[in-house]
């Protein structure tokens, strides 16, 4: 057995209303703007380690005006989404590997890294203690979004050596308005999101604080999200927005899954390196490799390019109907996604909601 980790569960004598939370859970849930009733914190002090950490009621934190994290922005999160299973349970989709990742993200930033099985109880009692929150409509989800901040009152120019640990749960629906259809994309050529040796493939905050600039003028544009490029060349492609991309490729008679290599400035997506795995099991070979924008455009239009799209916890899987950029525009495919997209989103959905055995283990059943 794991070991246990010291979590007071100190619940809400005030919890939301059943027929309330009936009523938000009816509704169109969005992402990200609605909370359950609890939080779990757990502290950390260099001297001591990790200390005890307690369930309580979602509430505001307080923080000091010289915290470390509001000075030099010490910061990392993850997101994984727990599932409310055909068979009434709960379960978790590969939280043991956002809890790694969670982990290289605190190393690159030079904070401390949480055991793992502490990362996976605190999920674990958050969503026992909130299990009314979980949806059961299928594309819903209950999202949980672990933070880990420093602390430290401290304007020293150093690693912090206080922390704080905060877990927090989000029931959530569609993460673009409208659903699962095409979005079309703008190439920036301005900016960068990350380079290599930089903070790229860790998810730090301050990785998407500098992207949303890039964001705004996508949205200017028209377009729904922003496609980011390599910044050495300035001409390969990495990113789109905070998810992983990928292209299908037709070549006789064989569809490729193709999407970037990780190069060290990108976030080595979980979904990611799921849909990896999953595409040959659907008959489609895969490749990481280098995908340059002109061939991008130059594939898309001799129709190689049947479909692109991107993916995320948050997203799943996105289709991309068009690419827009100083070159114009470029449609993939008829602009409306594709086969290939919608089998891989229906096979990983049926694993997630327990509609499909689970070969490679990568539900955890939390209740």
């Amino acid at each position: 057995m794991p070991p246990r980790f010291p979590i007071e569960v100190s619940p809400s004598s005030h919890p939301t209303p059943t027929d309330e939370r009936s009523r938000v859970l009816a509704s169109a849930l969005g992402f990200g703007q609605i909370f359950t009733d609890h939080m779990v914190l757990i502290p950390f002090r260099e001297r001591e380690g990790w200390l005890p950490g307690a369930l309580q009621p979602y509430a505001p934190i307080q923080i000091d005006p010289a915290a470390a994290v509001l000075h030099y922005g010490q910061s990392v999160f993850e997101g994984f989404k727990a599932f409310r299973q055909v068979t009434g349970d709960i379960a978790c989709f590969r939280p043991d590997a956002n809890a790694k990742r969670f982990q290289h993200s605190a190393r690159r930033l030079a904070m401390p890294e949480m055991p793992i099985d502490m990362f996976l109880q605190a999920a674990e009692i958050l969503i026992q203690q909130d299990r009314d929150w979980v949806p059961s409509t299928r594309g819903t989800s209950l999202y949980l979004r672990p933070l880990l901040i420093a602390t430290e009152c401290s304007l020293g120019v150093r690693p912090s050596r206080e922390y704080q640990f905060i877990l927090i749960a989000s029931p959530a629906g569609d993460y673009f308005r409208g659903g699962i259809k095409p979005v079309s994309v703008w190439v920036c050529d301005n900016y960068v999101r990350a380079a290599p040796g930089g903070t790229g493939e860790a998810k730090f905050g301050g990785n998407y604080a500098a992207s949303l600039i890039a964001q705004a003028e996508a949205t200017q544009r028209g377009c729904a999200q922003v496609v980011w490029l390599d910044a050495v060349h300035r001409d390969q492609i990495e990113e789109m927005g905070g998810m992983n991309i990928f292209f299908v490729l037709e070549s006789n008679g064989q569809t490729t899954l193709v999407t970037p290599k990780l190069s060290g400035s990108l976030l080595p997506g979980i979904t990611r390196e799921s849909l990896l795995l999953i595409g040959p099991k659907l008959g489609y070979a895969v490749e990481e490799r280098t995908i340059t924008l002109a061939e991008w455009i130059s594939s898309a239009q001799a129709g190689q390019m049947t479909e692109a799209f991107a993916c995320g916890t948050a997203a799943v899987i996105t289709p991309i109907g068009s690419m827009h950029g100083q070159h114009g525009e470029t449609l993939i495919g008829d602009g409306q996604g594709g086969p290939v997209a919608q089998a891989l989103r229906d096979y990983l959905l049926a694993i997630q909601y327990g509609e499909a055995q689970d070969l490679l283990g990568w539900m955890h059943r939390v209740c």
